[in-house]
């Protein structure tokens, strides 16, 4: 039995029509990427040349660290916020925030989903970036669990969320991606980094109360010891390599690429 032919015909066309709205990026985005960081220091340290690299190419972009970092063992809040604002200058940022959402203990709670969502609504990306899917840190995955879950609560009509007294609309973020962070993942996308290799040594150094400093009596973390940085070039090196660039960055898509995507990235 086949359905008549006009009947069918009609459905395609519906369906085509369906797909084709589906498809197509909105044109009110109010920024080109929001990038989200369960920590000051996470998004630099994970996609800092790409962020450079957007700097330079006049890409608007947001940076929403979801915590002070304040259960870090050297340093301090107050001494990540002074970091964050100096690696903010270079970045050229739109815009950056903290949730101040609690290191070490931030939770999927309704009021948790509805905070991002309403980040999300408000600045309205075409690309969200996040944390790594899985890591050493166990704030990087769960950061980067809910954050999908705040992605996909964004499009939901039925998710009301407000702005300064003002109800926001939906907003279905056309791609979401995870940057790659202390564990090895095979990305599905890598930025060719080696024109900012040497910018991105220079943003980490904001962040010099982390890492390893000839003298110091801080006391030594994963990251404080003398091989992390060079252990982040070799990363760097590592994903270049893929796309036969000296230096990368690696990411993983939440979906597969497809053409509408390349005009939104690097």
């Amino acid at each position: 039995w086949h359905p008549p032919k006009c009947h069918y015909r009609n459905s395609t066309i519906q369906i085509s029509k369906h797909l084709q709205t589906m498809n197509t990026i909105p044109p009110s985005a109010a920024c080109d990427w929001l990038v989200f960081a369960a920590h000051p220091d996470d998004a630099e340290l994970g996609m800092g040349g790409t962020l450079l690299k957007a700097r330079d190419r006049g890409f608007d972009v947001v940076l929403v660290d979801w915590t002070r970092g304040e259960l870090g063992t050297r340093g301090n809040a107050e001494t990540r916020a002074a970091e964050a604002r100096a690696a903010s200058g270079l970045l050229g940022l739109k815009e950056r925030l903290n949730l101040d959402l609690g290191d070490g203990y931030f939770e999927g709670t309704p009021e948790l989903l509805h905070t991002l969502v309403r980040c999300i609504r408000r600045f309205r990306p075409r690309v969200v970036w996040g944390n790594a899917v899985s890591d050493r840190h166990p704030d990087h995955g769960r950061a980067s669990s809910l954050l999908g879950r705040a992605v996909f609560l964004s499009g939901l009509l039925k998710v009301r969320t407000d702005w300064e007294g003002e109800n926001q609309e939906p907003w279905a973020t056309p791609l979401l991606a995870h940057y790659i962070q202390d564990h090895y993942h095979a990305p599905s996308y890598v930025t060719n980094i080696s024109e900012h290799w040497q910018a991105k040594t220079e943003l980490l150094a904001c962040y010099a109360s982390q890492f390893h400093q000839e003298g110091s009596r801080e006391p030594v973390t994963p990251i404080s010891r003398p091989d992390f940085l060079p252990f982040i070039e070799a990363r760097a090196r590592e994903m270049g390599r893929l796309i036969g660039a000296e230096f990368g960055e690696g990411f993983i898509m939440a979906r597969p690429l497809c053409q509408r995507d390349m005009p939104y990235l690097l």
